[in-house]
């Protein structure tokens, strides 16, 4: 029922480009692993999980926590819980039946159309797109004279994380749109750019086209349509060399100074922000993700202990991709030894003031962030769940000491500004009991059918006090990488985009990918990713322990493993696998008004161009997949946002093939032949007006 295209032949990460792996990550997959410690890798934990034996002995002290709760859960004798409302019935679906509402529209096929393809019954249009003007005095897009103060107030680079706000009381047709812009391809920026002598303006028009913009956007009464307000008050861009504040209890440290910043609390710009997150109390979360790329020489640092922090972090070598150096010290370590130190935050941002300051939260710690959503505990207080974005790499969580208070009083803006600047730091330790000898690397599933087990939070630091011996609390937050070493937290594959369900508190989490599975010194197949070489990814479901996100203990299982629903290895909770869309390399989830889960890939191993993706969690459906959209050429599906009467995306790097240019262009997207490639955003809606899937 399925046509699927031959699969493509690539060198690079899932179905990526050289040219993406360049400029996107510095080209992380190529380097040395950073996390070289012993600890042990999911892989290794995940193939001790599952044994039908283990499974039923949890069943039989399963308790769930409340009438809808966490579908998962754990036993008070610390058993695993697997018993999930609906999932029964998802291992023998009818798929006779409708689709779970959100989810009812006929999927789009894989292909490679030069187009963001969408079901049949829907409607589009580009929201908005790199370089139109958005801030006062802006001038509009001209792709021949670029320059950074035109750049400043225009809709920067790649855009990547989306939100929408409302705007307020009177003003219901408009919404704050905020954006992420996670990085700049100069070879398709300018023309003749050689990427050995970058020129100065185009050094600063890249400094100017990543950050963050946030843009009124005008909502048509008849449809899901949205148009960019240009110039409204509202309107902002925050870019490289934007003023950010350091908050938190690393703030200050004498490992945040630098020549330039002698208080360790001031940081000009925000780099590589990749996924985020919006927050309760009406503000937006950011993740900087990649930012090691930017940074020069770290090769030439020869003191031991400075020379292993910048090598955990992936700085190494000499010039960097950009040549950003070469302009302003703060990007040469062996000049500014601490500036590194200021990027790998979540950056906090209230897009209702466009005077405010945004700021970069150190309690949350520094990693690779891909992503950063709360939920609240019963009594109020937020829990960020966060993963690091790197092979091998950790999840984490912080639990907030202070509860948000209600209400759009000044005190209450105030008081939940400081919901992220105390609490407790975690990482996440898996264990569990599965025999290993049932995966041999070929993809054969094991007899049991499922993979589960159980988690601890193993506490980092709390405040200004260090729970790792041997590191002090500043080391915990300015380090965290090596601090969770330490304490043995679990490798896991690629931990990307992390979403906590409104409706169950269950928890997602997109592991994109690992191609380094099964080769000399990494860790072979095992029941997370049955097959060597796992180039398809997988998510993982956690449920906090009696559905309490501030607890210590966690159950946990594989959702969805990828891959071409052909293949014995890929899973979808138990769904018919003939009744579903193919997926490869889940990366950002989100979702909708009805509980499904929205997933959109970044890397697509099975020939199709990248898209996005509905799944239902719950219910007789749990575990049907279909495709929303595809993207264009050369692109990935980023910043997925799903409302009642909209889905918009990111169309983040279309056209971005190897050997691409300015003058060999190899997308027509947006404007058509003639024109320069543009990142975008995208709406899409039903032309009937109805709400999306129903």
């Amino acid at each position: 029922m399925r046509k699927l295209l031959p699969l493509l032949s690539n060198n690079h990460a899932g179905n990526r480009s050289a040219l993406t792996c360049r400029y996107r990550c510095g080209d992380a997959c190529f380097h040395e692993v950073p996390n070289t410690s012993d600890n042990e890798y999911a892989g290794d934990v995940i193939a001790k999980a599952y044994s039908r034996r283990s499974m039923m002995r949890a069943a039989a002290v399963v308790t769930v926590a409340g009438a809808v709760g966490s579908s998962i859960a754990l036993s008070q004798s610390g058993g695993t819980a697997v018993a999930a409302e609906g999932d029964a019935a998802a291992a023998g679906a009818d798929s006779a039946g409708q689709a779970a509402r959100g989810l009812r529209f006929t999927p789009v096929a894989p292909n490679t159309a030069d187009q963001v393809t969408i079901p049949e019954g829907y409607a589009q249009n580009v929201v908005i797109k790199w370089g139109d003007p958005i801030v006062k005095g802006a001038p509009g897009f001209n792709a021949d004279k670029q320059t950074a103060a035109a750049q400043a107030g225009q809709f920067g680079y790649n855009n990547d994380f989306l939100s929408l706000l409302p705007y307020g009381s009177g003003y219901e047709r408009q919404q704050l749109l905020v954006a992420n812009h996670e990085y700049t391809d100069e070879n398709l920026m300018f023309k003749g750019y050689d990427p050995a002598n970058p020129t100065k303006e185009q050094v600063e028009i890249a400094w100017a086209a990543h950050g963050l913009s946030v843009v009124v956007v005008q909502e048509d009464h008849r449809s899901g349509k949205l148009t960019a307000v240009s110039r409204h008050q509202l309107n902002r861009r925050l870019h490289t060399t934007s003023e950010f504040r350091l908050t938190g209890p690393a703030a200050g440290s004498a490992l945040l100074k630098t020549s330039v910043d002698p208080s360790g609390t001031k940081v000009l710009g925000t780099l590589n922000n990749c996924a985020g997150g919006t927050t309760p109390w009406g503000t937006t979360l950011h993740g900087e993700e990649n930012f090691n790329q930017y940074f020069a020489n770290g090769g030439s640092v020869t003191e031991p202990v400075q020379a292993a922090r910048l090598k955990r972090y992936g700085i190494t070598g000499a010039a960097s991709e950009r040549k950003w150096e070469r302009f302003d010290k703060r990007f040469d370590v062996a000049q500014e030894p601490n500036e590194s130190n200021r990027f790998g935050w979540v950056v906090e941002l209230d897009p209702y003031d466009p005077n405010s300051v945004p700021r970069k939260r150190t309690a949350l710690g520094r990693f690779k962030h891909e992503a950063a959503q709360p939920r609240l505990t019963e009594d109020g207080r937020p829990v960020v769940y966060m993963g690091d974005d790197e092979r091998f790499d950790y999840f984490y969580k912080f639990v907030s000491a202070k509860r948000m208070m209600k209400g759009n009083t000044r005190a209450a803006k105030e008081h939940n500004l400081t919901l992220l600047d105390e609490g407790t730091l975690y990482v996440a330790k898996l264990t569990g009991d599965s025999p290993a000898d049932q995966i041999d690397g070929s993809g054969t599933y094991p007899s049991d059918g499922q993979f589960d087990g159980t988690g601890q939070w193993i506490p980092l630091a709390t405040g200004n006090v260090s729970h790792v011996e041997g590191f002090t609390a500043e080391e915990v937050y300015v380090f965290t990488r090596q601090a969770a070493d330490k304490v043995g937290a679990t490798k896991m594959d690629r931990p990307e985009d992390v979403e906590p369900s409104p409706r169950t508190g269950r928890v997602y989490i997109a592991l994109t990918n690992n191609t380094k599975r099964g080769t000399a010194g990494s860790p072979a197949a095992d029941e997370a990713n049955p097959r060597n070489a796992n180039k398809h990814g997988q998510i993982l479901e956690l449920a906090e322990s009696f559905d309490d996100p501030a607890g210590d203990a966690f159950a946990w299982r594989l959702f969805l493993v990828a891959g071409d629903p052909s293949d014995p290895a890929t899973y979808f909770a138990g769904f018919p696998k003939d009744k579903v869309s193919p997926i490869s390399c889940p990366d950002n989830v989100a979702f909708d008004p009805h509980g499904n889960l929205w997933i959109s890939t970044d890397g697509n191993q099975l020939g199709s161009h990248d898209g996005l993706f509905g799944v239902a969690v719950s219910g007789d459906r749990r575990g049907e997949l279909k495709q929303f959209l595809t993207v264009p050429r050369g692109a990935e599906t980023c910043g997925p946002l799903v409302q009642d009467k909209r889905v918009l995306v990111s169309v983040q790097h279309p056209g971005e093939i190897d050997g691409a240019s300015v003058e060999n262009p190899q997308s027509v997207w947006p404007d058509g032949p003639g024109k320069i490639v543009r990142p975008a955003v995208v709406s899409v809606w039903r032309k009937d007006g109805r709400n999306i899937g129903v």
